[in-house]
Parts: C-alpha cells; sequence; structure tokens
C-alpha cells in the first residue's frame, strides 16, 4: 500500500467516526425525551395506583399513606429516591412557574397556618386548557386528584418542581 492510499484509508476512518458519533449524538436527544416520558408516565401511573387508599399520617402503604410518601413511593418506581417529607421534597429539581406545569411535576402547598412553609404536596396527573390536575392525599378523601385553580389549592399553591 502506498502513502496516498493509506492517508485516504485513516480519513474515511475517521469521518466514519465522525459520522457514527454525530448520528449517536443526535440520536440521543430523542431518546432521552422518550425516556423521560416513560418516566414521567410511570410515575403518575403508580401515583394513580394509590387512588383509594386512606390518608395517614406518616404512613407509607396502602393500607394508609401521606403526601410525601406517595410522592416517595412514585418516582421510586423508576429509580428516582426522594426525601421523605414535603418540606425536604420541595428542594428536589427545578423550581417551575404555574403556568409552565407539566406532567410529573411535583406542586407543593402551604396548608397549615404559616402561610410559607412547604406541609403538602401532590403530582401533575394532566394539564389541559390552563387546568392543572394533580394527585395527593387528602386527609378527609385519601389519594385523590384535585385541580389546583379550585379556590382551597389555589389559594394553598406555593410552587411546582420538575424532578426530572
Amino acid at each position: 500500500m502506498n502513502t496516498k492510499s493509506r492517508k485516504f484509508s485513516n480519513s474515511s476512518v475517521f469521518y466514519i467516526f465522525i459520522l457514527l458519533a454525530l448520528s449517536i449524538q443526535l440520536s440521543s436527544c430523542s431518546s432521552t425525551k422518550k425516556i423521560r416520558k416513560q418516566n414521567i408516565n410511570q410515575v403518575v401511573n403508580t401515583a394513580k395506583s394509590y387512588r383509594g387508599t386512606p390518608y395517614r399520617y406518616g404512613g407509607t402503604t396502602r393500607s394508609g399513606i401521606d403526601c410525601s410518601a406517595l410522592i416517595y413511593h412514585s418516582f421510586a418506581s423508576v429509580g428516582v429516591t426522594m426525601p421523605r417529607t414535603s418540606e425536604e421534597q420541595s428542594k428536589i429539581g427545578k423550581k417551575i412557574a404555574e403556568r409552565n406545569l407539566e406532567k410529573g411535576d411535583v406542586v407543593f402547598f402551604a396548608t397549615g397556618k404559616r402561610r410559607r412553609q412547604v406541609t403538602h404536596a401532590g403530582i401533575v396527573t394532566e394539564t389541559t386548557k390552563g387546568q392543572v390536575w394533580f394527585i395527593h392525599s387528602s386527609t378527609s378523601l385519601g389519594v385523590t386528584e384535585d385541580n389546583l385553580n379550585n379556590k382551597y389549592w389555589s389559594k394553598a399553591y406555593l410552587f411546582g418542581r420538575r424532578v426530572f
């Protein structure tokens, strides 16, 4: 093999390598979005599987669960370890404006006497036409879905976070 043909071979291998690396990089964007969507659906479906479970302060099972345990178990279903309390959970992820909430985001509320202290949390299950639905463990109804536009919840709402 002469020098010219060897140069051509080396440069061809180099270009093939670059094209391969580029195609992997570009395809990973769509696969990352697909994996994120699958994870979000799994989180929401896990939370929905607890519907009707009664509320129990500190509860972590299907015989009784509180709001932070619902979030803890839902995210654990996709391998994400969340803290055990809603106050600690409120520090995880990226803060999201209410108008930008999406399915899978975690919403936080101040339902106690302290107006700015996180005391309750839920997971967004659906956003349509300006309506935000979230699932949570209510002290009176157990695990249920509510609308963020509801007078009680809109008044208690603090902020949302996107975990992934």
